[in-house]
């Protein structure tokens, strides 16, 4: 059965609300980039995932209404930057709208890979993305992208969970006899909380 999200009735559901449900689903944090003109441009994007390994394809979503929505269209490639723990003021940044994301790109140094999107110099992982295919996706649009080259470091990775930025808790877990047991990277705990930073335009 195909749906029409464009078109599919209102199901009621208060945006709040769902913002505030969805948000009990944690993830890593990432930054989008692209380049026009000699002109680096990023978001924080949390809606990030692989989608295929043959093709290697990812996704992303971005809103309509973010100016570097336009510019990924018109580009045509991304690169996806994979933030570590420490990198938690840069993502906030890239989720604002103030003068050092545009004049200064954040204070993110930048090199080029394959396509020419920005990618980080200092980050736990990345892939750099030609866009194949744009689907409709309410008020955002789904990008699939394919990897065009990938790279990465042993870091802590950053995670967003409600309206908050944490790290991996170092833990054994106890997942049956038949499977081997996992434990996540070395990390100090949770911080304390604090003010509720300004949440990822996703």
């Amino acid at each position: 059965m195909s749906v029409d999200p464009q078109t599919s009735p209102a199901t009621g559901i208060d945006p709040a609300t769902f913002r505030r449900v969805l948000g009990h689903f944690a993830t890593g944090v990432t930054v989008v980039t692209t380049r026009q003109s000699g002109r680096r441009a990023g978001i924080t994007v949390n809606a990030f995932c692989s989608v295929s390994l043959d093709p290697p394809l990812v996704l992303v979503c971005v809103e309509h209404t973010n100016y570097t929505h336009d510019l990924l269209l018109e580009t045509g490639y991304f690169a996806a930057n994979f933030l570590s723990a420490d990198q938690a003021s840069v993502s906030r940044c890239f989720a604002g709208r103030g003068p050092a994301k545009y004049q200064d790109f954040c204070g993110v140094a930048t090199h080029t890979e394959a396509t020419g999107a920005p990618v980080f110099d200092d980050c736990l992982a990345w892939v750099d993305c030609r866009i194949v295919a744009v689907y409709p996706g309410g008020d955002h649009s789904i990008l699939i992208g394919r990897v065009e080259a990938l790279g990465s470091r042993e870091a802590t990775p950053l995670l967003f969970y409600g309206t908050r930025y944490g790290r991996l808790v170092p833990q054994e877990l106890d997942l049956g006899p038949s499977t081997e047991t996992l434990s996540a990277p070395d990390a100090p705990a949770m911080p304390a909380a604090t003010a509720p930073p300004e949440r990822p335009r996703i």
